[in-house]
């Protein structure tokens, strides 16, 4: 395993930091003063900036108007984005197009990719089930009718399903030859489909996408064998990509705050305490660095390893989850009072960490998933 980027890769990601450069985190109003969401939808201009600079279609090939770029690509462009902050779907839109290229059929991706590519269709997905806890894949039955396919159940908590054009969901199919799962392309004005509002502890707005005998088309579902458990390791590994972003960025600010705050004469940044707690957060970063490119590298080379590449998401969502929420714990920590202050970004950071430590499930859940997955892979 090489950790060395590649020019493509690099390139990639200093297009992010321009793009991000001129994002203010505390754009909207703060989650703390507000009873509803923040916002009634994404930042579109800057979803605008991303398309520009091609960033939306890093995934796909370059017949789809793509860089036919991976996950470790997307992972850098997502790293920056929650230094600032992004208030935009780039994870789940770039996932659900890189699904549809990677298992849909051959008119689903000349139908959506390049008008994805170019921002024009929005696409995100539902990942965390009924509750939030129990398997994204069981929440929604799929069964066929003749040319159709009729959905039925509950998904909550998807992201920026207001402003999605469509859905990805995954459903649950029984059959004689055993159960299965399939990628439905659900259209957000569909018969049988309604969303009810939800928030998430950031502030952003979210939507229980409730599906009642929803009729959808042969041509949007896309039912090749291992679909899903792609699309879920990439949302995962995606998601502890913008918690070492953002967890990066607090400890900056922190860093900044404890070098000028004195106490007795002194920055207590000098002080053998906080420097202690502020080396231990460093190490949790380092950690969640290292796991996250052990498991991007296992989504974009395939390569073959001593557990599927699941055990590797697992463990980076592990060193995730638990690594932003002690960052942002120990950063308000030594902000003091201060790390309080609304007119203080760093309570927001504290918010969006709160979100992606659980979002997808807890460091618990992958804990058990780790744990299944070395019972049935014992070391030879």
């Amino acid at each position: 395993m090489d950790f060395t980027f590649t020019e493509e890769q690099r390139a990639a990601a200093e297009a992010a930091r321009g793009v991000f450069a001129g994002v203010l985190p505390d754009a909207v109003p703060s989650p703390a003063l507000t009873t509803g969401s923040v916002a009634e939808g994404f930042d579109r201009q800057l979803w605008s900036r991303l398309a520009e600079a091609d960033l939306l279609s890093l995934l796909l090939d370059e017949a789809h108007g793509g860089s036919g770029l991976d996950a470790i690509a997307l992972c850098l462009v997502l790293r920056e984005s929650a230094a600032v902050l992004a208030r935009v779907p780039l994870l789940e839109h770039s996932a659900a197009a890189a699904a549809v290229q990677a298992h849909g059929s051959a008119e689903s991706a000349d139908r959506l990719l390049a008008r994805a590519g170019r921002g024009e269709l929005v696409l995100t997905v539902a990942a965390s089930g009924r509750t939030g806890h129990d398997p994204a894949e069981l929440s929604v039955t799929a069964r066929r009718e003749g040319p159709v396919w009729v959905l039925d159940g509950v998904q909550t908590a998807v992201p920026w399903a207001y402003d999605a054009d469509l859905v990805v969901v995954p459903a649950h199919v029984e059959g004689s030859a055993g159960d299965r799962t399939v990628l439905a392309l659900v259209p957000r004005e569909r018969d049988g489909v309604s969303l009810a509002e939800q928030v998430s502890t950031s502030g952003e707005r979210l939507a229980e996408l409730r599906l009642a005998s929803a009729r959808i088309g042969a041509d949007e579902v896309i039912e090749a064998d291992g679909a899903w458990e792609w699309l879920h390791a990439l949302l995962v590994t995606g998601t502890c990509a913008l918690a070492l972003g953002l967890g990066e960025r607090v400890l900056r600010m922190t860093a900044d705050y404890t070098g000028k705050r004195e106490q007795f004469g002194h920055p207590i940044a000098t002080f053998q305490a906080v420097a202690v707690q502020a080396a231990d957060r460093y190490i949790d970063l380092r950690a969640m660095e290292a796991t996250l490119w052990q498991a991007a590298w296992r989504i974009a080379s395939g390569a073959p390893g001593a557990l599927p590449a699941a055990g590797d998401v697992a463990v980076a969502k592990i060193w995730a989850a638990e690594g932003v929420r002690r960052v942002v714990q120990t950063a308000q920590h030594l902000h003091g009072g201060f790390g309080a202050d609304t007119d203080y970004p760093l309570h927001r950071y504290h918010a969006w960490a709160k979100h992606l430590e659980l979002a997808l499930g807890p460091a618990a859940a992958y804990e058990e998933r780790l744990g299944d997955l070395l019972a049935a892979h014992p070391p030879a």
